[in-house]
């Protein structure tokens, strides 16, 4: 293995306006992958709108972008994909390396920018709050008519000098 640095927290919290893939409606979860460690949420039945509030964790090694996907899940064939979306985890690691434990909650860290190398909607921040980095997201899903996911990133230090 290489060079373990901590555990990413991926909050999938819902689904915007996504795309229909079965009779007025879809079926959805979402994949989440980080090289070739692979996740995903649970499956929110008829809704185009869905809300999952799950947390899935990854394993950090280096900071590869992480890619998320969205599936209509179907009985009697292949699930159906229904867009996805890629981030930089670079400049939230880069957030968590500072020591920021005497900044004032909610303190903004920095903002990333919506561009060609990530799906972001609009712009993203990253801040120190409650004691941790986090950043929230809108992704706008690529390859698809229409839709939007959106995420929260924490980060748990297994040294233990920062947590979710």
């Amino acid at each position: 293995m290489e060079h373990f640095q901590g555990l990413l927290r991926v909050h999938v919290h819902k689904g915007v306006n996504l795309a229909v893939r079965d009779v007025r409606t879809s079926d959805p979860y979402v994949v989440i992958q980080m090289g070739k460690h692979k996740l995903k949420t649970r499956v929110v039945k008829k809704n185009i709108n869905p809300v999952w509030d799950e947390a899935l964790t990854l394993s950090v090694s280096e900071p590869l972008p992480v890619k998320l996907e969205v599936y209509d899940r179907d009985t009697f064939s292949l699930d159906d994909k229904m867009g996805d979306a890629v981030f930089n985890i670079q400049p939230f690691l880069e957030s968590v390396k500072m020591h920021l434990d005497d900044l004032p909650n909610g303190t903004i860290i920095t903002t990333v920018k919506p561009s060609k190398a990530n799906s972001l909607a609009k712009e993203s921040q990253i801040i120190w709050a409650d004691g941790k980095v986090i950043q929230k997201m809108i992704l706008r899903l690529q390859n698809v008519e229409c839709g939007e996911v959106e995420i929260q990133l924490s980060w748990i230090d297994i040294s233990g000098s920062r947590g979710v």
